[in-house]
This record gives structure tokens, sequence and C-alpha cells, in this order.
């Protein structure tokens, strides 16, 4: 049975499209949650508190929305959900998940199912939060089957902030709505839409009817290089013809020229007159301009009806996109509202196409053939050479897959397998290196299904990326694409080599001599890299102790004989270890002249050595 959301009041669809908040006294009995995407070229990270900008995590080198994946090109800066409405004794409420001048007003409970849940579309249906108790929500019931290939579902609301504590400017104290929201965020592995995450809210009322619901944005484009401010030379404008809201990156500056622009696409609820919708488009510069309580923040942001001018200069900014819904949301009744992030390498045109994809398929609930699973991968790394197998099981075997989705009725969708290779990251880029297909039928170059390959002449204790993929036969009859798994997914990290000798006697440094004047991470593969989400620094500086024994001890002296640092290696099946050149005491080494000793601790045999370092 396919998910469906039940006693709809209203239909809101909302694009956004694109070429640390702070914590306060809480609860501590909360689900606060994260994940990252990462099916499609979109990585981005998902919170189950109303926002889309980050919040603390423990996610080293966080970038919200990182597009092409690997670019360490960053989107976003504070950007959120805002849901607002007239109570019933006439007061406003405002309820934001990202306010630069508040802290947020959307938690989770304790409960199981407002922890974010990963659901594969390929997974058979699962219960929210294990079993299914009286009062888990129904729209999880009877069990969650996912749309995309990674669905994340999660629940928060907005009553259950206890004793806020604010800081910096004041903020009038949160009014609650009352309201809960279940997220669903669909991200896809595949073409055309493994470039888009949707996010679905469901907004329900749990105590009283509202009056002159409004559901908008906060939005700060952040586009540019990460860790080079990337906020401080963009510009929003308004393109009526799509309703949509655009943030641009300007030319030059720290953070280089961006890839991609950013924006919102608004679409009226179906079953409303467009006429009878009020919508609102504001911007301005800096955070004075933003509203000081929740009477300023309902009339002038989100109903006031004023659409305003383009921004002209690259002065940044902070801008709001609402929409005013007519009539009244009752207690128990469900507002859906649909917000996709889109992304393209393509420019205008690029966004403009992806929006036309996905509004195509709004229709069928966004529901589409998918890509085979890709194949479970055994690797062999070997002496400047690995070797890759990946035999069908009996939990998984992509090439008895079936898709419900397609219309061809095609007993057998899978078509083959594709093998790729990188030097950089699990991200790419990618080389094609074969493809193997179903022999004798009008597809591919039917070069018959094989489940081994061999790569040689790789360089060894270096780090290769490999993914093995699985593809389908294209839809003739929904006239839909080849679809293929995804290579981030399937990736596997290699380091060809020698197994470890028996003894020491041919220990040897590379390279030798080091040198500081070598831009090293420009080697293909790079011999020197940052972990992923930064650049380069002096500390990922490299050289490498090869042809050790699999129990040893590596201890660096200067040519004086003064300690420098030791290394412990206890690993049979890798000869080798890396060393960043900083010493015991976290100092980075000066050229010269270094000895070593490497002890071997089986034996208690000893060689010595010298390297090298010029900087």
């Amino acid at each position: 049975m396919r998910f469906a959301v039940t006693n709809i009041k209203v239909f809101v669809t909302i694009f956004l499209i694109l070429s640390a908040g702070t914590l306060f006294a809480q609860d501590n009995n909360v689900s606060n949650d994260w994940k990252m995407t990462t099916a499609g070229n979109i990585h981005m990270v998902i919170y189950n508190r109303g926002r889309i900008f980050t919040w603390e995590t423990d996610y080293p080198g966080l970038i919200d929305i990182e597009y092409p994946p690997g670019s360490g090109e960053e989107h976003i800066g504070a950007t959120g959900i805002m849901i607002g409405g007239i109570k019933p004794d006439g007061s406003i409420g405002i309820t934001a998940g990202d306010m630069m001048k508040a802290p947020d007003e959307f938690w989770p409970t304790s409960s199981p199912w407002d922890t974010i849940w990963v659901v594969n579309r390929s997974e058979d249906p699962v219960d929210i939060g294990g079993l299914l108790s009286d009062d888990t929500p129904d729209i999880y019931r009877p069990a969650y089957r996912a749309i995309s290939d990674q669905d994340f579902v999660c629940r928060y609301n907005d009553y259950f902030i206890l004793n806020p504590t604010f800081g910096g400017p004041q903020y009038e104290p949160h009014n609650p709505l009352y309201i809960d929201v279940i997220q669903i965020v669909y991200s896809w592995q595949s073409p055309p839409l493994n470039d888009v995450v949707l996010y679905n809210y469901s907004i329900i009322p749990t105590k009283f009817d509202i009056r002159g619901f409004v559901f908008g944005f906060q939005f700060r484009p952040s586009i540019g290089r990460e860790g080079s401010n990337p906020s401080t030379d963009d510009r929003m404008s308004y393109v009526p013809e799509y309703q949509m809201l655009l943030g641009e990156d300007g030319p030059g500056g720290p953070d280089g020229d961006a890839i991609s622009y950013i924006g919102f696409q608004l679409f009226p609820p179906e079953d409303v007159p467009a006429e009878e919708i009020t919508w609102t488009y504001i911007w301005g510069v800096g955070t004075d301009y933003m509203p000081d309580n929740d009477v300023e923040h309902y009339s002038e942001i989100n109903t006031s009806g004023v659409i305003m001018r383009n921004q002209e200069s690259f002065d940044s900014g902070i801008c709001y996109l609402s929409m005013l819904l007519p009539g009244v949301v009752a207690v128990g009744d469900t507002v859906k509202v649909q917000v996709a992030i889109v992304l393209s390498t393509e420019g205008t045109e690029g966004i403009l196409k992806n929006a036309n994809t996905l509004a195509g398929l709004k229709s069928n609930n966004f529901i589409i053939p998918t890509a085979p699973p890709a194949p479970p991968v055994v690797v062999e790394e070997m002496n400047k050479s690995v070797k890759l197998s990946w035999m069908p099981t009996t939990e998984l075997n992509p090439e008895i897959f079936r898709d419900d989705a397609r219309l061809d009725d095609e007993e057998q969708p899978f078509e083959g397998y594709r093998i790729y290779k990188s030097t950089l990251s699990r991200t790419g880029p990618w080389t094609l290196l074969a493809e193997y297909d179903v022999a004798n039928n009008e597809f591919g170059q039917n070069t018959g299904l094989f489940h081994e390959y061999l790569d040689i002449g790789l360089l060894n204790n270096v780090e290769y990326f490999y993914a093995i993929t699985s593809f389908s036969k294209p839809d003739m009859v929904l006239n839909w694409p080849s679809m293929e798994s995804s290579l981030y997914l399937s990736s596997v990290s290699i380091v060809p080599g020698t197994t470890a000798p028996k003894s020491v006697g041919e220990v040897t440094v590379v390279p030798n001599p080091y040198r500081a004047d070598v831009n090293y991470r420009d080697y293909n593969p790079p011999w020197e890299k940052p972990p992923t989400g930064r650049n380069w620094m002096p500390q990922d500086r490299r050289i490498q102790f090869i042809n050790l024994p699999g129990d040893c001890v590596i201890k660096i002296y200067t040519a004086a004989g003064d300690f420098v640092a030791e290394i412990q290696h206890e690993n049979p099946d890798r000869g080798y270890e890396d060393w960043n050149l900083t010493s015991h005491v976290g100092q980075a080494i000066a050229s010269g002249v270094y000895m070593f000793s490497v002890e071997d601790n089986s034996s208690g045999d000893v060689q010595i050595g010298k390297f090298v370092v010029i900087k």
C-alpha cells in the first residue's frame, strides 16, 4: 500500500531551487537528531527542529547544503520554516524553525518516532518507532513505505518548549499555536531527480482552530566556498512568472564564483483559488530589519501582501517568502506543505528545467521508477593492483530486482553493471572503467554480464576509490530513462600494496627528501589531502614509512639526538605508516636531517635510517 496523508485540508507545494543556531534551556529528554542525505548529488543535513540551517552537531567539516558533492560549496545561512495564525482569543502566534533574533521554537519530544528515521525504497514497510503503540501518529500506520531512495521521517511541535532563556536582542515570549509537524524528506539517487531534495510537511493543529493560517520561509543565502565567509556578497531577486525567489552569489570575492544559485519557487494550493491567496515577499540587509515580536512578524513579514523590488547590489541580507491561506484550519485537519531543494550546474535554465520536471511528477506523488540496488562488493588489495568482485547473493541480488512503478511490465528491469574509479574522493570525479550489460536485447552494448574486474598499474600505499553500480532498462512506455544506483552509496576506499614483511631491514621513507615547496596535494592521486569539508593545512603534510613489519614501533629524532615523535604500528596486512611531520607536542618540525629507528616487537631487531625535510 502506498503511503498517503489522510484528512488533508489544504495542499501547498513550495520548491526551493539552487543552480549554528544556539540551543537554550530545554528539557533534556528530547530526541534531537540529524542525518545526511547521500543518495543523490545534494549532500545536506536534515534536522528535526523545523530548520534547514545548522545547529550543534558532531558532524566534522559541516556544510549545510553541499553541491556538487565534494565541491565544498555552501548555499544557505539562517533558513527555516515559519508557521503563523490567529488563535481563538485573538492573539497572534508565529512559530519559526530558525530565527536569528530568537531561539528555535520547534522541538521534538522524547518519543521514538521523533528521531529521524531513514527508510529506503527497496526496504519493506517500517514501523516508525518500533512496535506501534496507541499514541503512534496515524500518519505512520500501518507502516511507513518509502517513496524515494532515501526517506527521512521525523516529528516535532511548537509547544514542547520549557522555560526558554533568550540571548541577544529580546524577542517576546513564544506564543505556541499547538501544532504538530510531521516532516518527511525525499532524496533520489538517479537522474532526473538526483539534484532534488523534497521536504514534505504535514501540519496538524492539536488544541484549537487557526484563522489566517500562513506558511513561509526565512531564508539567508550564503553561497560560496565554505570557510571563506560565503554570506558576504549575495543578493536576492523575485521572478513572478515562476513565483520564484532566487539567491545569487556575487562574482569573485573571497568565496570565489559559485557553481549554482539558490531560490524558492512557491505553488498555490490546488484546491484554493489563486486570487484568495495573499503572497508576501520581503527582504532586508542586517538583523535590524527583523521583527521584534509576533504581531510585527505576522503583519509585516507574512501577511502584508508586499512584493518588494529586487535587490540590485550584492549586499547579502535575509528574505521572507510566505503565503496567507483563506478560511480556518480546524483541529485535526492537516495542512500539507512540500518544499523542494533543487540544484543545477546549468544556471537559471537548468534550475527551471529541474523545477518543471519535479512539478510534472506531483500528480503521481513523486513515485518514479528507481534503480536496482548496487551489488555487494568484495575487494582484494594486491601489489600495485586491486580486484573487485560483485556476485549477487540471496539477500541482495539486483539481477532479479522488480519495480512496481514502471509501466512497461518488464519482468527483469535490471540491465547491467558499471565500474567507476576516482583518485580523489568518494564524491568523485569518477572515471568509467567498464560497463557490462545483459546480452541479446535492444539496450546497451550486449557485452554479457561479468562479476569481476582487475585494475592494474596502481601506486602502492595510496588511496583509490571504486564504485560498482547497477542500472536498469529504460521504461519505453513511461518514456523514462535508465536509472542507476548511487555512486556515493556504493563507493569503497582501497589502498593497494604488499603485506608487511616478516622483520625490519628494508624500511624506507618516502618522499625523501620531503620538500615544502612541492604541492603534493596536486598529485594524481594526491599524496596529501585534507579531511572532507576543509582546505589543506600544514598539519596535512605527509611522509610515509614503508616496508614495516606487522608489529613495530617507529621513533624519530633530530640529527642531534633529540626525541621528536613515536609511532606505533600494529597491522600485519599493511606495511606502511604515515606521519604528518608534527612532533609529540603538536609542533611542526623544522628543516633538517632526521634519524629514525624501527624496532620489531616480535624479534627485537632494529633498523636505523634517516630522511631530510626541506622547508
